[in-house]
């Protein structure tokens, strides 16, 4: 049935009518003609009518100009709808929900930690904004919590727990950990294996005094040094999923943490043996002895311009350089990355270079020299606080000139890196292992950026490793959903993809106690996230 208009003369008439089929035919038959038109609007009829037939649809709500006093709302769903998805599908839920089966808490802590870990995704901040960030998004199951209830998540993730069997000498083991263990074991199977890790470190400043074990000054890479701070290691596998975290107090320093943070791996995680790929911050004399005793394999960035071997002799050998293809990229690459093999001892080292960072490297030296010689003519003094002029520049007779030598010296490293290994893996293997190290440096600039962790006002150790793991958490979702968008071959930035999704709402209109939800347009990346992640868009309009 529909209604439809009926002229007659100068007069409409709004007419009730229903189709039917009589034998091959479809025929119309008026049920009713309800009234002249213009009548029926003088006197607000068919707003009545149309509102008292509503009353028996339970998917339609009317909303009346004039006449009703609807209440509406509005809350983003997108945020939630992929990455409560993905957490499941990890089985974050899983595994927090086993740790809490013998404790009594009066609220839902792995909702509060979702929560958290969500607001760490999308703006980040301290706990307190989490709080306030919750009133706009739809989170299923968060509607009840409140501040203090965020302060005891975090405090249970940083429980230190009875078993502490492989603790580093640094901070104990904690729920964290357990969490950890219990993720790498729900994604492990026969061919499962951590044959390379990689691991990198980062510092993050406290706002106010840390904790009694973490909070310590030590040397800021946020260049922060009056601040308290601690250290937070990464590790990831092979495939650049990370699978774990490591804390240690600010004053830890990298070359002390790569021998615990090693083994440490081994028995938490139940491998063998594993490669480990770090950068030259790693690398100290006693460190590599260690390693070498304990037989561990490694894949160790080098310090080109500090050790002696490697300056004088390594990058003085002869011998011609191999060219390099990742897996997938084409061999028409005019600019590709080139290793060769340098044996000292037992020493090997690999030899990268990347022909195209070399004339980088030397054209913005170029640049340098020239800015440098024509402020020699006017303006020398100013030149020697100048770090990047002052490297280039001697004192011969009371007067600055420009050092040809150290030009010259300065350019046999253009576009190189050194790596040693004491793997058995060939040459370009090593190089091109040691550049997925990169992902790692990345997930540390998501860190602190994307995932800015800070300001992290937190006292106790507890809570302020609960609060940091959170931005670990919130990282091991984001890696998720870029494989998944990669294997749709997506490749969308993050900010575009936050934009797009929290731009996805729905709005809840009630009035006389029924309501109906509608759905704002999917726009930009959203609806290719959605389909990547696997969730379906909810429908435009549903009755509540």
């Amino acid at each position: 049935m529909f209604a439809r208009i009926k002229k007659s003369g100068k007069y409409q008439y709004l007419q009730i009518v229903q189709n039917r089929r009589e034998g091959q035919r479809t025929v119309q038959r008026v049920l009713a003609t309800v009234g002249r038109l213009d009548q029926m609007h003088e006197k607000g009829e068919v707003e009545k009518l149309i509102r008292s037939i509503s009353r028996f649809s339970e998917k339609v709500l009317m909303v009346l100009s004039n006449q009703s006093h609807p209440q509406a709302s509005a809350k983003k769903i997108g945020p939630a709808l992929i990455f409560e998805r993905l957490w499941t599908e990890l089985g974050v839920d899983r595994v927090l929900k086993q740790l809490l089966e013998d404790r009594k808490f009066e609220f839902d802590v792995e909702r509060a930690v979702f929560l958290t870990v969500l607001h760490r995704l999308f703006v980040s901040g301290s706990d307190r904004a989490c709080d306030r960030w919750k009133r706009d998004y739809s989170v299923s199951g968060a509607e009840d919590l409140s501040l203090h209830h965020h302060y005891r998540a975090m405090k249970f993730l940083g429980e230190p727990i009875e078993d502490q069997a492989g603790r580093t000498p640094f901070i104990h083991r904690t729920i964290k950990d357990r969490v950890e263990e219990g993720l790498f074991e729900a994604r492990r199977d026969l061919f499962t294996g951590l044959d390379f890790v990689f691991f990198d470190t980062t510092s993050i400043y406290f706002e106010g005094e840390g904790g009694v074990v973490l909070g310590e000054l030590g040397r800021s890479k946020d260049h922060r040094p009056e601040h308290k701070q601690m250290i937070v290691g990464a590790v990831l596998d092979s495939s650049g999923k990370p699978i774990c975290c490591e804390m240690w107090p600010g004053n830890t320093t990298d070359v002390k943490s790569l021998i615990p943070v090693t083994e440490r791996i081994r028995k938490r995680f139940g491998v063998g043996d594993c490669c480990l790929i770090a950068d030259r911050g790693m690398i100290s004399t006693k460190t590599l002895t260690e390693l070498q005793e304990r037989q561990m394999l490694f894949i160790l960035g080098a310090r080109m311009r500090r050790v002696r071997e490697i300056k004088l002799d390594v990058l003085s050998r002869g011998g011609r350089y191999k060219e390099v293809y990742p897996e997938g990229k084409s061999m028409k690459d005019p600019s590709p990355l080139q290793v060769k093999e340098v044996k000292l001892g037992d020493n090997r080292y690999i030899v990268c270079l990347n022909t195209r960072q070399a004339r980088k490297d030397s054209a913005d030296r170029e640049a340098i020299i020239a800015s440098l010689e024509e402020k020699l003519q006017t303006q020398p003094k100013s030149l020697i606080g100048n770090k990047g002029y002052r490297k280039y520049l001697k004192l011969d007779r009371g007067h600055l000139r420009v050092d040809k030598k150290k030009i010259e010296e300065d350019a046999r490293f253009d576009g190189k890196w050194v790596l040693l290994t004491n793997t058995k893996l060939p040459a370009e293997e090593v190089a091109l292992k040691y550049k997925e190290l990169w992902q790692v440096e990345q997930v540390f600039r998501e860190i602190k950026t994307v995932l800015e962790t800070r300001p992290v006002f937190h006292q106790k150790d507890e809570t302020i490793t609960g609060h940091v793991f959170c931005s670990f958490l919130a990282l091991v979702l984001l890696k998720e959903l870029e494989r998944r968008l990669g294997m749709k071959g997506h490749d969308f930035e993050w900010a575009d993809i936050k934009q797009d999704l929290q731009a996805l709402q729905e709005i809840t209109i009630t009035e006389d106690g029924r309501s109906l939800a509608i759905r704002s347009e999917a726009v930009g990346t959203c609806g290719k996230v959605f389909q990547a992640a696997g969730v379906a868009l909810p429908p435009t309009i549903r009755g509540l």
